[in-house]
């Protein structure tokens, strides 16, 4: 895979989780960056440790040869909540782009389940016709409004959402102006389908407008427990749905060669969400550090 073309960044989720914050509450920001750089990233999105103050956070990342690459935003268009969204974009499309991120990572968080104790699996929230178009506006204003500092919007499909599934995905993308970009996550898509093959449909049939690209691997086990017993998105998590990249069930020869032969450009960032009191968070990060250098060159 090209170098030039193809930066690799990793997220602070594993070393303390944002939406479960037990999940390694004792390992601190210099730690996770630190270890992220001596695992061998030179990337790093925004975790809730990381200080807000682009000059403080500029200085404790350079020095550890660390970029951020981007940083989640909840959107609420179709709650309704369209100039409260709008009003804390700006805000924190000006603290990204200061940091030097050309990304804005975007999640569609109206009737959300993922942090609920709704069965993920059977309970997923859907829009309504007019809701959807009440997204599908607020994603082009939200893209106008990054394209003036000369940045990108892209919506993070994701479990527990409206738009989680490879129709849900079509449909925003058709919905929304070109210049609304899709954030492509192997794990949500496989944990949401079951499926490699239908994976890699929506990789291969929305590739020209994919921007940032998370990668993740899945547990088959957990998830069958995770359906079996009707657990929360966060349940799953804690049992393990998620891990790096080789240490699942998701084979990514296909997801590499994709991304190497129609020239990506961009990061891809290792996103695995586990409990770092049994994945050891720096132990994980090199060996998913690793797997991509041997299977990609990056």
């Amino acid at each position: 895979m090209n170098k030039e073309n193809v930066k690799l960044a990793i997220a602070p989720i594993g070393w303390t989780n944002d939406d479960m914050p037990d999940l390694g509450s004792e390992n601190t920001f210099q730690q996770c960056v630190s270890e992220m750089a001596l695992a061998g990233f030179t990337g790093s999105e925004v975790g809730s440790k990381y200080p807000r103050d682009p000059a403080v956070l500029k200085r404790m990342l350079d020095v550890r040869g660390i970029q951020i690459c981007n940083a989640w935003f909840s959107t609420f268009f179709a709650d309704g909540l369209k100039e409260k969204t709008i009003d804390e974009f700006i805000n924190h499309m000006n603290f990204l782009h200061e940091m030097g991120a050309r990304v804005i990572g975007c999640s569609e968080q109206s009737k959300s389940i993922q942090c609920t104790t709704k069965a993920v699996l059977e309970e997923k929230p859907h829009f309504t016709e007019e809701e959807w178009q009440r997204v599908a506006d607020g994603y082009n204003t939200l893209a106008k409004l990054a394209a003036e500092k000369g940045m990108q919007v892209c919506l993070h499909h994701h479990m527990g959402t409206a738009i989680q599934t490879p129709a849900e995905i079509d449909r925003f993308m058709a919905l929304v102006n070109d210049d609304v970009y899709l954030l492509f996550d192997t794990g949500h898509l496989y944990y949401s389908e079951g499926s490699q093959q239908v994976m890699m449909q929506v990789f291969e049939k929305h590739f020209a407008r994919i921007n940032h690209v998370h990668l993740k691997d899945v547990r088959d086990e957990v998830v069958a427990d995770v359906r079996r017993n009707r657990r929360s998105f966060l349940d799953g998590v804690r049992m393990g749905t998620f891990t790096i990249p080789g240490d699942g069930v998701i084979d990514f020869a296909p997801v590499f060669k994709l991304l190497d032969e129609r020239g990506y450009k961009g990061w891809i960032v290792v996103e695995a969400e586990q409990d770092p009191a049994i994945a050891n968070p720096f132990e994980y990060a090199k060996r998913a550090r690793e797997f991509i250098r041997e299977h990609t060159g990056l």
